[in-house]
């Protein structure tokens, strides 16, 4: 038995209950439990004891883990004291079980004699050790010691079905008097470190061995207290190939009957023409160290050796004696980076068959079948090869093993084959073999654990040396990690011979520190390195940068004709009316060069109306993309900076009232739904209102508005309501909107909606991707979809009534105001004046009518709650009632009282007291004990009453209002009090605000902000703890400048914007959007300090975040849980909005902040002349989340004020790779899982006329459920390209999951190609004929398809022809409006849909 199997046999456990794995947390806490010693009346003198520690579920009664064991103790009594017998024994380990009910069980157990001479083990009690608390949290880890109580009997007691949790409630339950356990249980951080190494839920202790570990430094023994992993290895298994006896085909034609058979007797039926199938074979390679897989296995895909043949694929072994083509391959190679020298390590193999059902019997998948049901996997062998201590490159060949023993899977493996059939051949070979070659890096090698300690020991001992290593030569590419694969995954082709091999893992010792490479950069150099540090290479990512250029806004929109006006003003808009309630007549847009920015600040009404007005949404005629138009759609854009909007869905109606059915009605009118789904009753369109006036906007902000008018334009992005599918975006410069001293303006726009499509990253390799000009930005497709119509208005006047803002239709909003007005701000914040400060805590302000302050005092319980409710506490429960009002049964009441008293008093023997003065001597108590407990009080915060007053004399408060990127300069005059000097040192509880140090960026903001105060050179002096310190004179008075700036960006404006969903969120995100950002607002204290931690002022900073400008928004579709790596090329630096003019020094220097933390963004200046790239990485979350970030451009070294803000979306879809030919449906089939609610969902696609999915209409997507969508790609032109799907709830409009399909397509092969001239300019077209002979003996049935549909139709799409016989195919060819020329290609498909033979037709227009 080998030291893996040993390892391994020796600590099986027994698995947690069914139901904690299937909702088992992702994290897992580690403990430290210290058994000290055993004490009692109960125990024996001189007799042996030995501790059982096991984990126990109380919920569900269940024993899991595996019981350790202590060594055997003996006890021993010193009186007055009881017997103690001492463990002092620690045992570790790990759960992610944090639960309440799991528990620690100890059982005590004594050796007592038996009759013959032998021993046997008695349970003596057991107690109960929680690990976690009411809160699923670890147990408080303060008290060091505890004291475990015992009870009678044997743990198996908590297995009755009457035990109930907690042990407190069973009166089954003795205590064992007088007897305990003193323990110590903790949370054991390190252990962390070890997680792959050590299995969850095991017991070890720190003297047992645990694979992988280095042993404790010095005379400690306990390894686990401060864990050492070994330091891994790499190695490679290459060529390699598994073997089945007797042979492939007899192992897989014996594996299938035996299912099918399992199958019909399952189902209790007849042989129905259904088998089962193989569709893949995997090979799950995973390091083991005999108590868990150190990772996770990799999977590979097998397959046979003949298929490997056909292609011949390099790199795979060939056939042997053994029969060609009896072998499964890999194709390539597997990268194991965790294997550590131990002999208890080793790698473990598990075959994998994955089975179908199929239509047919011969025992292959059909692809296309549409009865296939899912797929259903079987172990059916494994094995584990440990590596030879020592051993270098070499041929393994290893057995496999099957049957009923255990495996490292956990799994039922299929049987071995019977004696009686293994007798022929070798014990060794009866289930299969295994072969591969194994190998390492250059300068490493599988040495012992022995070898390991004594460099472990030898580096304790002597200084390090640096390492020479020699460069790698190169290999095959690894094996993709992770056993998350799909089938379609799985199944996909591998890489071919021309695409460049990667490395990858931690066993590579080649890492140059060049900054985002993604590959090798060619043959390494020949002369060998002497130990020198190598240096990074100029800064070059290889991700080709792709042009930063926003949709052409100047370009994008057209002047309506007059006939297109008339249409829109029948279908009945409602009027944009101006101050005068008059309709505002509408205006051509005036040349951008008449536009006087003197004139529009000039103007007396600073104040603006801003209507956006959208009216309609039509095809255009150079869309060639078929397919269903939308039906619904929703608008989403930003202005200037309000929140972002998104609008309500809006229903296309033709202009006759009807819906909008194709390409035959130009422009569909906008009508709001309802909830309901049907369509709202007032007159189309989706009109909404934005109020600018002065007194919202900061001081000198009417200018930046004007400005963002003049050189700005809005981005509108285009949904499909029904599919939530980008359909396009506009853009529309605002220079319109400037009324240049009007009264009011009013313009109509028809915009061009396109849509983007960036081109698959090209990687350029090698030194090629180091010279000068290598990179070159990318095309950038752009197709032109549709035509939005749209009013812009701009109304003079001042903000309206709220009564009269939603007093239009309803299809009117009004998006919101500027969150609030913000006063007028001075960059030098005076000292707080001692003599004018009086706090006002106990003082009610009122304005009296002669203008005149007065203030009256008022109780203290009125204005301190902790002394109302001291008194109304100390007040007794028959307080007196207040008087009520007269009325004759309150008389009647009191009269009879008196009598009462009367006679009372008569009875009484003293008779001199009334109780009219007994009840006045009580209330007067009852003030008496008021007045003391006010007069304790107030000594009690006598204190701290002072210590505030103090405070709110030396604070100064001052308002911010922040905007992302923008630096918030401001100077705070710091006086010194005192007639003795100082070093004030200056404290900052927030890191966003910051004291400025560099005199030089000190003067930058001074120039910005026009500041008088003068700048001193090397003002501050800096502690070892970075905190500033300042020198102050004699009552002497100095500026402290600081700066506020922020790059995080707000959660509400961070909000994923459309694509995630149209439920109720669109509607209540448009009423919220007037509402201030007072929640938002933080507080920031400054605390100035001199010499024992006295403050001298203290400086409060109100920040309230204001929304921002976007300036362009960027779209990227990435498959999900991967990193986004883009290069966007910056456009020249004056042609950007707000960039200076006129700059001295040439060129400036540009840099990038990014509000994500978690994004990488950079740039570098590549020289003069040079243009400058901004580098993204961006990790993709799960799909189908939205990532939002902004990215802010400058163009000052002291980041100041950022000339461009960018909004970057990341949309993480799941990838599906389909490989195709054009013109060639190929089928696959996507698996569906469902929500913990049923939905009702149906599938869309970015391209209907290349992508067909079944079901193509709505279907009930189950609860937890699993459904196979189907899908078919027909893709008409070559090359790589992208198809987005999506799986969206139909009832509440939602995005439940969605794909995106990375399509790699091939050209077939051109087997006739012809070439007509036509007319260009229109016209009737042209009909033309060819001939196709039946190459095929017998009659056959073609389908026709064409990458042209536009410029090309068929008189029939299918026909049958006879054998050998020749048919005549009629086309259609259409006018085109231009001159030019098209290859259009004519596929002839078979009745599976399969290429037969593609006709090249090449058309001239002229």
């Amino acid at each position: 038995m080998g030291e893996w199997e040993r390892a391994f046999l020796q600590n099986l456990a027994l698995p947690p209950h069914c139901q904690r794995r299937r909702a088992r947390p992702p994290g897992s806490t580690p403990f430290r439990c210290v058994l000290k010693y055993l004490e009692g009346a109960a125990l024996a003198q001189g007799a042996e004891y030995q501790l059982r520690l096991s984990l126990f579920d109380a919920t569900y009664h269940h024993f899991f883990g595996r019981t350790w064991r202590s060594g055997w103790r003996a006890t021993r009594a010193t009186p007055p004291r009881p017997a103690r017998a001492a463990f002092n024994e620690t045992v570790y380990f790990h759960t992610s079980l944090n639960h309440p009910g799991i528990a620690a069980v100890v059982e005590v157990v004594a050796s007592a004699g038996k009759g013959d001479g032998g021993s046997q083990h008695l349970s003596c009690g057991f107690g109960l050790i929680p690990l976690f608390g009411s809160g699923s949290e670890a147990m408080d880890p303060a008290a060091e010691d505890r004291v475990l109580k015992l009870y009678h009997g044997t743990p198996r007691a908590l297995l009755h079905p009457r035990f109930q949790d907690p042990v407190e409630k069973n009166k089954y339950l003795t205590v064992m008097e007088k007897s305990h356990l003193q323990y110590a249980l903790m949370p054991h951080q390190p252990l962390e470190t070890i997680f792959h190494l050590l299995p969850e839920n095991l017991l070890m202790s720190g003297l047992q061995t645990v694979p992988g570990l280095l042993l404790a430094h010095g005379d400690a023994s306990d390894c686990l207290q401060k864990p050492r992993p070994m330091k891994p290895v790499t190695c490679y298994l290459e060529r390699l190939s598994v073997w089945l006896y007797p042979s492939l085909e007899e192992f897989e034609e014996e594996l299938l009957d035996l299912l099918n058979s399992d199958r019909l007797l399952k189902a209790n039926a007849a042989p129905d023409g259904e088998e089962v199938a193989v569709r893949e074979r995997r090979l799950h390679v995973g390091v083991h160290n005999g108590l868990r897989f150190v990772q996770v296995p990799q999977v590979a895909v097998l397959v046979p050796e003949a298929e490997v043949a056909r292609g011949s694929c390099p790199g795979v072994p060939g056939s042997g004696a053994r029969g060609a083509g009896q072998a499964l391959v890999l194709r390539s190679r597997i990268h194991l980076s965790e294997m550590v020298p131990h002999p208890a390590f080793g790698v473990c193999f598990q075959l994998e068959y994955v089975f179908c059902t199929s239509g047919r019997a011969d025992g292959k998948a059909l692809p296309g079948s549409t009865r296939s049901e899912a797929a259903d996997m079987r172990s059916v062998r494994w094995a584990v090869w440990s590596p030879v201590p020592g051993a270098g490159e070499g041929d393994v060949v290893l057995p496999l093993r099957g049957g009923a023993r255990r495996s490292p899977c956990q799994a039922l493996v299929y049987r071995t084959p019977p004696s009686s059939r293994s007798s022929r051949q070798g014990k060794h070979v009866e289930s299969g073999t295994v072969q591969f070659h194994v190998s390492t890096d250059s300068e490493e090698h599988l040495v012992t654990a022995a070898e390991i300690l004594h460099k472990d020991r030898d580096e304790l001992e002597k200084p390090p040396t640096p390492l020479l290593s020699l460069p790698a030569p190169p290999r095959m590419e690894a094996s993709p990690r992770g056993p998350g694969l799909s089938v379609s995954q799985l199944s996909a082709p591998p890489r071919g011979r021309g695409q460049p091999p990667a490395r990858c893992g931690r066993g590579s010792r080649q890492q140059a520190g060049i900054t985002h490479l993604e590959a090798d950069l060619g043959s390494p150099d020949t002369e060998p390195c002497s130990g020198d540090q190598l240096q990074a290479l100029p800064f070059a990512p290889l991700q080709v940068p792709i042009a930063a250029v926003g949709l052409q806004a100047g370009s994008s929109h057209t002047l309506l004709s007059r006939a297109s006006l008339a249409r829109l003003h029948a279908a009945g808009f409602p009027e944009i009316l101006d101050r005068n309630q008059e309709p505002v007549e509408i205006s051509e847009p005036a040349d951008p060069a008449s536009f006087s920015l003197r004139l529009e600040e000039a103007d007396p009404l600073q104040g603006n109306e801003i209507i956006l007005q959208f009216l309609a949404f039509g095809r255009d005629a150079r869309d060639g993309m078929e397919g269903t138009w939308p039906r619904t759609i929703f608008l989403t854009f930003q202005f200037y900076r309000f929140p972002p909007v998104t609008t309500p869905r809006l229903q296309l109606v033709s202009t006759d009232g009807g819906l909008a059915a194709g390409l035959t009605v130009p422009a569909q009118l906008l009508v709001r739904v309802n909830k309901d789904g049907t369509l709202g009753t007032g007159p189309p369109g989706l009109q909404l209102k934005y109020m600018v006036d002065p007194a919202f906007l900061r001081p000198g902000e009417q200018r930046w508005f004007v400005r963002y008018l003049a050189e700005h334009s809005l981005q509108i992005d285009v949904w499909d309501g029904d599919s939530l599918l980008l359909v396009g975006s506009a853009a529309i410069k605002l220079e319109p909107l400037l009324r240049q001293g009007r009264a009011a303006v009013r313009t109509h726009h028809e915009l061009e909606v396109a849509t983007t499509e960036y081109e698959p990253d090209v990687t350029v390799m090698g030194r090629e991707a180091l010279r000068h000009g290598a990179l070159r930005p990318l095309g950038i497709r752009v197709a032109v979809r549709g035509r939005l119509h749209l009013c812009l208005a701009n109304i003079d006047g001042f903000l309206s009534p709220p009564s009269l803002l939603m007093a239009g239709h309803p299809c009117e909003e009004t998006p919101g105001q500027l969150p609030s007005p913000l006063p007028s701000r001075s960059r030098v914040v005076p000292a707080p004046d001692s003599a004018g400060s009086v706090p006002a805590g106990s003082w009610f302000s009122l304005n009296a009518a002669s203008g005149r302050r007065v203030s009256r005092a008022r109780r203290l319980a009125e204005v301190d709650g902790e002394l109302a409710a001291a008194l109304c506490s100390r007040r007794p429960e028959a307080r007196p009632v207040p008087p009520a009002a007269p009325s004759e049964a309150a008389a009647a009441r009191r009269r009879k009282l008196r009598r009462m008293a009367l006679v009372r008093q008569q009875e009484d023997a003293g008779g001199g007291r009334t109780p009219q003065l007994s009840g006045w001597q009580e209330q007067r108590a009852w003030l008496v004990r008021e007045l003391q407990i006010i007069d304790a009080y107030r000594e009690h915060i006598k204190g701290e009453s002072i210590s505030r007053v103090l405070s709110q004399a030396i604070t100064a408060t001052h308002t911010v209002h922040a905007v992302l990127g923008t630096a918030e300069f401001f100077e705070f005059a710091l006086k010194n009090p005192y007639g003795v000097q100082h070093t004030v040192t200056i404290e900052v509880d927030h890191p966003e605000l910051s004291v400025v140090l560099d005199p030089r960026e000190w003067r930058h903001f001074k120039e910005l902000t026009e500041s008088v105060t003068p700048v001193e050179e090397e003002m501050f002096h800096l502690r070892d703890d970075l905190r500033p310190q300042v020198y102050l004179r004699p009552n002497e008075t100095v500026h402290i400048p600081f700066k506020y700036q922020t790059f995080s960006a707000d959660p509400a404006v961070v909000a994923a914007q459309g694509p995630a969903g149209l439920g109720a969120g669109a509607d209540a995100a448009t009423r919220s959007l007037g509402k201030s950002g007072a929640g938002r607002t933080k507080h920031i204290q400054v605390s100035f300090q001199v010499s024992g931690g006295k403050p001298i002022a203290l400086l409060r900073v109100k920040v309230e975040p204001q929304p921002h400008v976007v300036d362009q928004t960027f779209r990227f579709y990435h498959p999900e849980l991967t990193f986004l790596k883009k290069t966007i090329r910056l456009p020249p630096w004056h042609t950007l909005p707000g960039a200076p003019v006129g700059m001295p020094g040439g060129e400036p220097e540009m840099f990038v902040r990014c509000s994500d933390p978690d994004v990488i963004c950079e740039t570098k200046n590549m020289g003069p002349g040079e243009p400058q790239d901004i580098f993204l990485k961006v990790a993709g979350g799960p799909s189908p989340q939205i990532k939002k970030f902004f990215v802010a451009i400058y163009m000052d070294a002291w980041l100041a004020a950022p000339v461009q803000i960018w909004q970057f979306y990341l949309h993480s879809l799941q990838r599906l790779d389909v490989s195709c030919t054009a013109g060639q449906l190929a089928r696959l089939s996507l698996l569906l899982r469902g929500t913990p609610a049923p939905r009702r969902v149906r599938a869309f696609t970015s391209h209907p006329q290349e992508l067909e999915v079944d079901p193509h209409g709505a279907f009930l997507l189950p609860a937890n459920g699993i459904q196979d969508l189907y899908i078919g790609v027909r893709a008409r032109r070559a090359g790589s390209r992208f198809i987005y799907l999506n799986l969206v709830d139909v009832d509440s409009h939602q995005l439940v999951s969605s794909w995106l399909l990375c399509l790699s397509c091939r050209q077939p092969l051109i087997s006739k190609a012809f070439e007509i001239s036509l007319p260009a300019g229109g016209g009737r077209g042209c009909n033309k004929r060819i001939t196709y002979t039946n190459p095929y003996p017998s009659p056959r049935l073609y389908f026709l398809c064409t990458n042209r549909p536009d410029l090309l139709q068929f008189k029939e799409d299918s026909f049958e022809v006879a054998g050998g016989e020749v048919y005549t195919i009629g086309l259609r060819f259409a006018p085109s409006q231009g001159a030019g020329e098209e290859e259009i290609l004519i596929h002839i498909n078979d009745h599976e849909d399969k290429n037969e033979e593609t006709f090249c037709v090449k058309v001239l227009y002229r």
